[in-house]
């Protein structure tokens, strides 16, 4: 991992958010809340889903495994953040971070593939009603899972492999909240033309994924789009927008602040400006979308009451 003439960095101290001793506390009392309601919230999602008859659809086959997602993912990157605000300076072998930015990077893809699965699922269900079970069936739902999270692996080997293949001997000091590619890179001293020209297959890798799933989204809602327009009744209207509204609020979240750190110019926003968004999309969406998809989607909300009323009887019973 070194060249001839320097001696390789071992491990790397991560700086996190801010030096300011107030606001640290401040922040971990905040986040330590938000990281208990994502657990939470998708928990829940995950048992009710499980456990409930009435949702073992394709469509909550698929949230189950968003909510999986989202609780994995936030947890790869969040309690390092905490606990970088009540330790001065973090510090973690480059083994540790390459680890950690490859666990990210899986679940951050499979976000993404998910998603565009998902928008398929909805096309199906509202342009395909007759054929929807035989389209979507266990096995095709099982196929596109695997690709999911196959997708994100692979994707995430290509980004570390490139990584690993490159030497660190300069600084070790990031300045960001966790480990990830863009940080690492800039830290590392391999400047030659070889190195440059592999480097462009990381970035045009995630670039191309993003790209493919945002045009499956986009053309599963066009579509989905003229099938509405020729809805005459007012029912049918409501149960396809139903279907579709707390998907395109979880797309719009995630895609919007995934374009903004990815795919817009470096030099159009600071790195203060980056960490703000990407506390947002890593710890903060993960916790929305349990809200989104349970405050607006009937059937997860009747499914949590008569879960809790359930509950509550049996407890009832157990105390007399």
């Amino acid at each position: 991992m070194s060249g001839n003439n320097c001696t390789a960095v071992t491990e790397f101290i991560i700086l996190g958010l801010t030096d300011d001793p107030t606001l640290c506390v401040v922040l971990f009392v905040i986040f330590i809340g938000v990281y208990a309601v994502t657990l939470v919230g998708n928990l829940i999602i995950i048992i009710l889903i499980r456990n409930s008859s009435q949702l073992h659809t394709p469509m909550y086959l698929f949230l189950s495994h968003l909510a999986f997602i989202d609780a994995t993912y936030s947890s790869i990157v969040t309690p390092l953040m905490l606990k970088n605000f009540l330790v001065d300076k973090i510090r973690i072998p480059l083994e540790g971070c390459v680890t950690q930015m490859f666990c990210g990077g899986t679940f951050g893809m499979a976000e993404c593939i998910l998603l565009a699965v998902m928008a398929y699922d909805r096309y199906m269900a509202i342009c395909r009603p007759l054929h929807y079970f035989t389209h979507m069936s266990t096995r095709v739902c099982t196929l596109l899972l695997i690709t999911s999270y196959l997708g994100g692996c692979v994707n995430a080997c290509i980004v570390t492999g490139y990584l690993l293949n490159r030497s660190f001997c300069g600084p070790n000091m990031i300045n960001y909240f966790f480990y990830d590619y863009s940080p690492l890179v800039k830290l590392s001293s391999s400047a030659d033309n070889l190195y440059n020209l592999v480097g462009i297959l990381p970035a045009a890798s995630t670039g191309l994924a993003i790209v493919i799933t945002v045009l499956i989204i986009i053309i599963s809602y066009v579509y989905i789009l003229f099938t509405v327009l020729k809805i005459n009744s007012t029912e049918g209207l409501c149960k396809a927008f139903s279907i579709c509204s707390y998907h395109l609020t979880a797309v719009t979240l995630f895609y919007g602040t995934v374009i903004f750190i990815y795919v817009m110019p470096k030099f159009s926003y600071t790195m203060d400006e980056n960490k703000v968004v990407s506390v947002f999309y890593i710890v903060m969406i993960p916790m929305l979308n349990p809200l989104i998809y349970s405050l607006r989607n009937k059937e997860v909300k009747g499914t949590l009451r008569k879960f809790m009323s359930r509950k509550y009887h049996l407890f009832l019973n157990s105390t007399q």
